[in-house]
């Protein structure tokens, strides 16, 4: 075998060892995860036992937002955004990609949902240089493939599908939660074709999801917002006559639920525009 072939395959089994390995840290991760949540659950419940002797919480005309925990703590205003809870964190946890990786540049692929449904994507390093870098990492290293898209919004003025859990069901992440929160509208208007970071109650909670707005939406931005890291360039016509269009399997009291059309990210590409 030539030299130079060898070499290459040397470099692609290095590779290969790579991903694994890294995806077995992920599920090792996850699973720490679990088992440390089913501890925090335990205490919360007391906390939750004794302040319910001394008050009472009620949430009038609640619609939740794009948020990143399958089992939000955070109730929502009437606009939609999440009100913090008293637990809320502001600290960065786990192997954050660098800011650096965005380049403080402009980029561009595409997201393939269910094989036929292409979306041309645009990334803003420059706005979001945080978000559009972590992105940029999961992309790369294929973290996207076979993940689902589980949350659909299809309200009159509330439409986004949610995607990118490692589990598929709103749980599960890459081993990091990180902020600040970036670029958010002044107006809180989050228009047709946004692209932005859910989080859950926390301004630096932001991880693995996202959510596509595929009409123009608006949040109350009180509590921080959401990063918006880019938009949809193209596609978006095809997502909502073949997915968005067909409704929600098992909306709950929110108007939110499972899509219809159940829906796997198939493929995801990403480059720096020249």
């Amino acid at each position: 075998m030539a030299p130079k072939n060898q070499a290459r395959e040397n470099r692609e089994a290095r590779e290969r060892l790579r991903l694994y390995e890294a995806r077995q840290g992920l599920h090792d991760r996850q699973r720490r995860r679990r088992r440390r949540d089913d501890l925090l659950g335990i205490g919360a419940l007391v906390v939750v036992a004794a302040l319910a002797t001394g008050s009472q919480l009620a949430f009038a005309g609640s619609r939740p937002a794009p948020d990143a925990s399958a089992s939000a703590s955070a109730s929502a205003s009437a606009t939609g955004a999440p009100t913090p809870s008293a637990s809320a964190t502001a600290a960065n946890t786990g192997d954050v990609p660098s800011k650096t990786i965005a380049a403080d540049s402009t980029w561009t692929g595409s997201l393939t949902l269910n094989k036929d449904v292409r979306l041309g994507i645009e990334l803003d390093g420059k706005a979001a240089p945080q978000a559009a870098s972590v992105e940029i990492d999961l992309i790369r290293k294929q973290f996207y493939e076979g993940t689902k898209c589980h949350r659909l919004a299809d309200s009159a003025d509330f439409k986004f599908l949610q995607c990118g859990s490692a589990n598929g069901d709103g749980t599960g992440d890459a081993g990091f939660q990180y902020g600040p929160i970036e670029n958010t509208p002044s107006n809180d208007v989050y228009p047709k074709g946004t692209i932005a970071i859910a989080r859950s109650s926390s301004t630096s909670s932001q991880s693995t999801q996202f959510f596509i707005v595929y009409g123009d939406t608006t949040l109350d931005g009180s509590t921080g917002g959401y990063t918006v890291v880019g938009k949809v360039t193209s596609g978006l016509d095809d997502l909502q006559r073949e997915i968005t269009s067909k409704g929600i399997a098992d909306a709950g009291d929110d108007g939110t639920g499972t899509p219809k059309v159940a829906t796997t990210i198939t493929g995801a590409t990403i480059e720096r525009e020249q």
